[in-house]
């Protein structure tokens, strides 16, 4: 009987979805288990063979935990908002759900065919109405919270309302914003209904408020840092530029110190905890308040300003020799003097132009424009010059440093290059060439009373002398800013807002969801407007809580007919992701009163695996942990963490193909031709170049989409072949070096790809793929199936095993348990096939040891092992067949082959008992027939004896 891996794949892929074989329980007296990967993005082009790793990882585990007795949870749904559909609408006009549905439908196919073990009874679409209810909820709940430092968690807005009702807001200790106005008891109750509402934008967790923002032209749309690579949009690489815009915001902010405890918590590696320690940025300082000098010329400043700095160094107030304000700075505009205004206006729109994470990295290029005003210094009350510069940022602790260019080098550069004076305030400090940025053993000087003083012991007193003044605070500050919540686009949730006065009013959750509307086109509106700015119905009607024509807005000034403005802006693409493993806990079926009942809250609680790319490592897993410690606060939720354990997977990489044209020419050289040509390399597509790295020139020029480039070119042979040069790159369609799993299913079959992925090296490195390789672990599921089954069928039998057979089967289910626990699948591979090569030697055809092996190769090649289980005679599935159990006796060794040695050299071998004495072993091997023939009647000089180890006759 043959192999005949398609069709045994079909069969039992077949016999999973007929039987939800993979469907999870939510009432189990079984130990529960929540295996997840980071769900896909259904793009267009489908999964190429580096998608599946992490879901093979995954799939692998999720398998051996339901061997190991555990209710597995392993479900899988897709991140299906997203701007390839939305691009791909403006481009054609097809509407995004259109693409989406049938991009979904491509990766559902190509997912089943590798024998993922997915629960797809809970798939969950982030883009779909019955899904985004709940995101419009969530957002509903962050609007109607705030931050109260004394409890340290989010509560209902209203008991911020009972205390600004009885008290005013004079002792609230809560995350806001800043310098919000001091009112009394009986000024809020005084206050009008839309004052009320104003103040209490300032401490919600989600607010409107006028922001920085990257906005990207090209795409007509807010884009996150994280979605912005070397200044340009990662989609598309288009350019970004800097601009102020009234956006929703999150105040991820307030959970800044929380979000950075929780990582001690949590079983993740620790280059990703320390990506979010960094992006968090937790610093402690002081806050130092420096007031702007007025009438300093006269056209200067007339009114009194502040500038608010935070610095990590308060030791170093002395060494301030100017001050540094973000070209964003709110107060620029305010204190630029006439003189200087034309410099600082074209500095302005420069900088606009940078993206953020461009000028954090650009430590080389010097910039900046002296605004023409000053500031005093709270000590010395000396004139500091006040310039912009974009190395400060907005949106970073105030926007303004006090710049102390001995002690720091960036403003040590900027004051070198701007001729700035640069006073140094550590004792016996060289400074000549750089700035001395060291806190150990610092002594200060040239700095009044703190001089002589260490860096703690001048910190703490610079600090205790501001206070007095009034002009500064100790202050524990962060780099996390306030998450940008608004986009400009179309695909994505809507919000559920209306607003009455320019004022955000939240549509009650019986009225959810507020579904996108149809619109002609996906663009922004001709007046700079979002997308949605183009639907004809798009209004609330608070009288019968529906969405009516834009018509029946009100239109006579003073009127109100209760019809108002629906929001604009969407959601962005981390929205829905930020709470989709709670969603998954829940039975579809009963996904309607709440996004997940208590019972199945409770139950699963959080993530146990999550296996994902690190690129989240400050985008999606951050955002998920605030919105579940949140949804905590709240009493939504029982757990603060989502995600227990979190495992990166790297990256399969391709190996792409070149060919050479040489310059000025359309000719192109063969590689081994190139010498010291001058040529360009050019990417061609890698199903046209064999295993032997030779192009098939002809089914290049019939390419359909670049066939034409190359219908004249010559093509420069050697030995009569093209041959193209190769290098490992990122697997990507731009160039040219996807591999579909698709073909290797078809060529090889899932079983072999999963084997292979997983063959290739450690799960959390990057490696190339090579399709050549995979024949290996092809050949050896043929030998595996031969193991089993012959020319005439099954060769299994009730033979008892052999002392060989169990010592194999249980040095392999060692093995393969420490491997899989460990993650490091790829030795386990190699384990299989040396079990295989010595059962396939020993001859075995014992069932009590051919069984047992498919149960432990089954998480890896799910296929095979269903069908070859099945022709043992058992019923049902091998996915909750018990895992077999290690038994360390069949390891130990009951005897040893000696080798037996004359003068140094072996003769022989002799197998005895291990617990056979020094004497006894002597005595044996001296009575040995061969030992008396090797003597020739010579009686040895000595006989040396190591037991369990040699025996070596002298003389």
């Amino acid at each position: 009987m043959q192999y005949h891996f398609n069709d045994i794949e079909a069969k039992w892929q077949k016999y999973w979805a007929e039987n939800q074989t993979f469907k999870a329980s939510n009432n189990s007296d079984k130990p529960k288990y929540y295996v997840l990967d980071m769900f896909p993005y259904p793009s267009g082009a489908g999964l190429h063979v580096g998608h599946p790793l992490g879901y093979i990882a995954s799939d692998i585990y999720a398998r051996y935990k339901r061997h190991k007795g555990f209710n597995v949870l392993h479900p899988q749904g897709y991140d299906s908002f997203g701007l390839p559909a939305e691009q791909y609408a403006i481009q054609t006009g097809q509407h995004p759900a259109i693409t989406t549905e049938t991009n979904i439908k491509t990766y559902r196919r190509q997912l089943d065919q590798i024998g993922f073990s997915f629960d797809w009874s809970r798939e969950v679409r982030t883009s779909t109405p019955e899904y985004y209810k709940w995101t419009q909820w969530i957002f509903i709940q962050l609007f109607e919270s705030w931050y109260n430092n004394d409890s340290n968690k989010a509560e209902e807005i209203s008991t911020l309302v009972a205390k600004f009702s009885a008290e005013g807001n004079a002792n609230v200790n809560s995350v806001c914003d800043d310098n919000i106005e001091s009112f009394s008891a009986e000024q809020w109750n005084a206050f009008d209904s839309k004052k009320q509402q104003e103040i209490l934008l300032h401490y919600r967790l989600t607010y409107l408020a006028e922001t920085e923002v990257n906005w990207c032209p090209a795409l007509g749309t807010v884009l996150a840092n994280d979605e912005i690579v070397n200044g340009v949009s990662e989609r598309g690489g288009h350019p970004v530029m800097r601009k102020k815009m009234t956006q929703w915001s999150m105040r991820i902010s307030a959970y800044a110190e929380r979000l950075l405890q929780g990582l001690d918590t949590i079983d993740w590696t620790d280059s990703l905890k320390e990506s979010q320690r960094n992006w968090i940025g937790k610093s402690v300082g002081a806050s130092v308040t420096f007031n702007v000098i007025p009438n300093v010329t006269l056209s200067a400043v007339e009114e009194s300003l502040k500038i608010d700095v935070f610095t990590t160094r308060p030791d170093t107030i002395f060494g301030v020799s100017f001050m540094t304000l973000a070209p964003e700075h709110d107060l620029v505009s305010k204190i630029t003097t006439p003189e200087q205004k034309t410099e600082v206006e074209a500095y302005i729109l420069a900088t606009a132009k940078r993206s953020e994470r461009d000028r954090m990295a650009d430590v080389k290029t010097i910039s900046g424009a002296f605004t023409g005003a000053y500031a005093e210094h709270p000590f010395s009350k000396e004139p500091i010059p006040i310039w912009i510069g974009d190395y400060v940022l907005a949106g970073y602790g105030t926007g303004a440093v006090m710049s102390v260019p001995c002690g720091d080098q960036r403003d040590y550069d900027f004051a070198k290059h701007f001729n700035i004076a640069i006073p140094n305030v550590f004792e016996g400090a060289d400074i000549s060439e750089e700035a001395f940025a060291s806190k150990d053993n610092v002594v200060i000087a040239n700095s009044d009373f703190l001089n002589g003083m260490n860096y703690k012991k001048a910190s703490k007193r610079a600090i205790y002398d501001l206070e007095q003044m009034g002009q500064g605070e100790g202050k524990t500050n962060y780099r996390l800013r306030d998450a940008v919540f608004s986009r400009q686009r179309y695909w994505g949730e809507p919000f559920p807002v209306y607003y009455v006065n320019g004022m955000p009013q939240m549509i009650d959750k019986a009225h959810l969801p507020i579904t996108l509307p149809e619109v002609e086109k996906y663009l922004p509106t001709e007046t700079g407007e979002p997308p949605l700015g183009r639907a004809d119905v798009w209004a609330w009607d608070t009288n019968t809580n529906t969405v009516v024509s834009n018509v029946n807005l009100s239109a006579v000034e003073g009127e109100d007919n209760g019809i108002y403005p629906l929001e604009l802006n969407t959601m962005p693409g981390w929205a829905g992701s930020s709470w989709y493993f709670f969603s998954y806990m829940e039975e579809k079926a009963k996904r309607g009163e709440d996004f997940a009942s208590q019972d199945a809250l409770n139950y699963w609680e959080n993530v146990d695996l999550y296996i994902g790319g690190s690129e989240h490592a400050t985008g999606h897993l951050l955002y998920s942990r605030f919105w579940t410690k949140f949804l905590k606060d709240r009493a939504f939720v029982g757990v603060d963490e989502p995600f227990k354990k979190l495992i990166n997977q790297g990256m399969i990489l391709g190996t792409s193909a070149f060919i050479y044209r040489e310059d000025g020419t359309n000719t192109y050289l063969s590689k081994g031709l190139v010498k010291d040509k001058k040529v360009a390399p050019i990417h061609v597509k890698v199903q046209y170049v064999n295993a032997s790295d030779e192009l098939n020139i002809e089914d290049l020029k019939n390419d359909a989409e670049f066939g034409a480039d190359y219908k004249d070119a010559e093509f420069i042979l050697e030995d009569g072949v093209y041959k193209v040069g190769r290098e490992v790159e990122k697997m990507s369609k731009s160039k040219y070096n996807v591999v579909s799993p698709d073909a290797i299913c078809e060529q090889y079959g899932a079983d072999s790809l999963r084997l292979y992925e997983m063959f290739l090296g450690p799960l959390e490195q990057a490696k190339p793929w090579n399709t050549a390789g995979i024949t290996g672990v092809h050949g050896f599921l043929k030998k595996l199936w031969k193991l089993y089954v012959g020319e005439a069928g099954l060769i299994v039998n009730d033979a008892s095993p052999t002392k060989d057979n169990l010592k194999t089967l249980h040095k392999t289910i060692k093995k393969v348990q420490e491997d899989i626990e460990n993650f490091s699948f790829n030795t386990s591979v190699s384990t299989f096939m040396i079990a295989v090569n010595e059962l396939t030697a020993q001859k075995c055809t014992s069932k009590a040891i051919l069984e047992p092996l498919l149960v432990l190769l089954s998480p890896y090649a799910p296929h095979i092992t269903e069908e070859l289980f099945s022709q043992l005679g058992n019923e049902g599935s091998i996915a909750t067949a018990p895992f077999p159990i290690f038994e360390a006796s069949h390891l130990v060794e009951s005897s040893k082959n000696y080798p037996i040695s004359f003068n140094g050299k072996m003769r022989f071998t002799l197998e005895l008992p291990m617990d056979m004495s020094k004497d006894e072993i002597e005595k044996t091997v001296m009575a040995n027939e061969k030992t008396i023939a090797q003597l020739e009647g010579r009686t040895p000089k000595k006989v040396i004896v190591v037991p369990g180890k040699i025996v070596n006759i002298v003389g």
